[in-house]
């Protein structure tokens, strides 16, 4: 395949279409391909379902959040895999969402919900049908079908828990858990708040849909046998954010990996200990079920908010790859039309915006340019609105792809550098959020492409003047990646005199490397982690303290962020 091609192998999903065809598609393309495939291969309503049934009927206790007997047609309906996010008025509506054990067949779902535990108020959910028809690597069809409930709750109070329950017409009452909408950006109205950041999770547990799959196939258990593969780490992260009791949790992309091969490329399905046709990737709509059970622990209460990354690019649906996460997730969108994971909110003085940077990527770009230039001008205005408005101390963007990293695998990517740093540089965004290197690396603050100042552990940055601070926090759980030839590790306790990364490289516009100095690059750890990020709004002046956490909950990197509160 040729080096510039739009999808370089082993960095998007292929979604089965023959390698040479798959090369030069934009996502777009190759849902038109898997159309046509489709109607030659047609598959009907009644054998989706009878087969759906009969894949769940032997699937292992534990890999769906329903047990061993979900999709089964003569089980009681139920509701799980609960998450909760913001609406596109986060101080104001919750949106609540889960997934059916089967076709709810014409019985209705509900959610109770109410500022205490008596409830009070019910809303019958929207159910969303995600039918999912793949090319197998048996030259059949892969067909699956999947129900997810919506329930929107509006005017909300800001930040005071609403409690709430799923309940089916035919007898499934769920338990009582509580949410709470975004804390108001009015000064006086402001306390002190927590949020939690990581990317690149996937799951511990193998799903048990199809029938035979086996551990390493579609979760996160698959390589390096150096990460301890018997080790829980996606769970182990995961526990630890919990644990934190954030207000509110961000991903920066590449969520379920469904598509473990994430190169924006056609879907096929592979059975445990089939050949994998050359130059096809991997393909299983019931990772998601695994997924949305193992989060439940944390976004039944905590709001997820959720970008887009390679791996997102489902190329079996529609909406250039995104239609399936439209059935499955609430994104609030108020954002760019066309593009539905870019989107803003607030809470209390921080604004928070998510990108799509599948849009700007010179590295993989099945979906690159798919905008327009729309999401970038929305990015601009937007940013320009917040760094307006006196309320709004600090600004954070997340989004997938790096702007600066600098790992042997993606390292930084010069179409996120030319769409969006001079934008960071001019509104002075605070932090930039990053995913896609499976590993912790940290900047200096960074203006105009240089480093202004050396920022070390327990540093204080004034962004106003020092500039944007990018991380990249992709030790979510899937395996990690290494950095540079020669390039170590530095962090707490292990800092290196001089962190200049000699040899890192960033993607050009034809999709080739150029190489580069890294002197930008100041604490690098490379294991699993996540963001602790406590937020102390101010009268006269404001704190954001981020903290890196490992997954065992040592700290081991922290930066305090100051400005100066503005007149109104």
């Amino acid at each position: 395949m040729p080096s510039n091609s739009l999808n370089p192998a082993g960095d998007v999903p292929d979604t089965g279409i023959p390698a040479h065809l798959a090369a030069d598609m934009t996502m777009a393309e190759q849902h038109e391909w898997h159309r046509a495939f489709l109607r030659r291969h047609a598959v009907s309503r009644r054998n989706v379902l009878r087969g759906a049934a009969a894949a769940a009927a032997v699937a292992a206790v534990g890999t769906s959040p329903f047990g061993k007997r979900a999709y089964a047609e003569g089980t009681q309906l139920a509701v799980g895999g609960r998450h909760v996010g913001y609406g596109a008025d986060a101080t104001s509506q919750l949106r609540f969402s889960g997934q059916l054990s089967r076709s709810p067949i014409g019985a209705k779902v509900f959610l109770d919900h109410g500022p205490t535990p008596a409830l009070g108020g019910t809303v019958e959910a929207e159910v969303r049908n995600l039918l999912t028809q793949l090319p197998a690597s048996d030259g059949g069809v892969l067909a699956a079908e999947q129900f997810y409930v919506h329930a929107p709750v509006d005017g909300l109070p800001g930040r005071l828990p609403h409690f709430y329950r799923w309940r089916t017409s035919d007898g499934f009452t769920g338990d009582i858990r509580a949410a709470a909408a975004a804390m108001p950006t009015a000064r006086a109205a402001i306390v002190p708040f927590r949020f939690t950041m990581m990317g690149d999770q996937g799951t511990d547990e193998t799903p048990g849909q199809p029938s035979g799959v086996a551990t390493g196939d579609y979760d996160d258990r698959y390589y390096k046998p150096d990460n301890d593969p018997t080790a829980p780490h996606a769970s182990n992260v995961l526990r630890q954010i919990a644990a934190a009791k954030p207000d509110f949790h961000i991903l920066a992309g590449d969520i379920a990996y469904a598509d473990p091969s994430g190169a924006g490329k056609p879907n096929r399905y592979v059975a445990h200990g089939a050949q994998l046709p050359s130059g096809f990737d991997k393909f299983n709509p019931y990772v998601w079920d695994v997924y949305f059970g193992s989060i439940e622990l944390s976004a039944a209460q905590t709001p997820w908010m959720f970008a887009t990354g390679n791996h997102d690019m489902e190329a079996t649906y529609g909406t250039h790859g995104y239609a399936g996460h439209l059935a499955r997730l609430d994104f609030p969108g108020n954002g760019p039309a066309g593009c539905p994971s870019a989107y803003s909110f607030t809470y209390g003085n921080v604004a928070v915006l998510s990108l799509d940077a599948n849009d700007v990527t010179y590295e993989i770009r099945a979906n690159t340019g798919y905008s327009g230039g729309a999401q970038t001008s929305w990015v601009e205005q937007t940013l320009a609105g917040y760094r307006a408005d006196p309320d709004i101390d600090f600004i954070v963007c997340f989004f997938h792809h790096c702007a600066y990293s600098t790992t042997e695998a993606h390292a930084s990517d010069g179409g996120v550098r030319d769409a969006w740093t001079g934008l960071f540089d001019r509104y002075q965004v605070d932090l930039v959020l990053q995913g896609h290197n499976h590993v912790y690396e940290r900047t200096d603050p960074i203006r105009a492409g240089a480093a202004t100042k050396v920022a070390a552990d327990n540093s204080l940055v004034y962004p106003e003047t020092d500039g944007t601070v990018y991380y990249t926090v992709g030790g979510g759980g899937r395996p990690r990646y290494e950095f540079q030839p020669g390039s170590r590790e530095t962090f707490r306790g292990y800092e290196l005199p001089d962190t200049t990364v000699p040899d890192s490289y960033v993607w050009k516009p034809d999709g080739e490397k150029q190489d580069e100095s890294a002197p930008w690059s100041r604490v690098r750890f490379r294991n699993y982690s996540f963001l602790r990020v406590d937020v102390r709004p101010g009268i006269f002046s404001s704190e954001m303290e981020v903290v890196a956490v490992d997954e065992y909950g040592r700290e081991f990197d922290r930066v305090t962020f100051r400005r100066l509160a503005r007149p109104a």
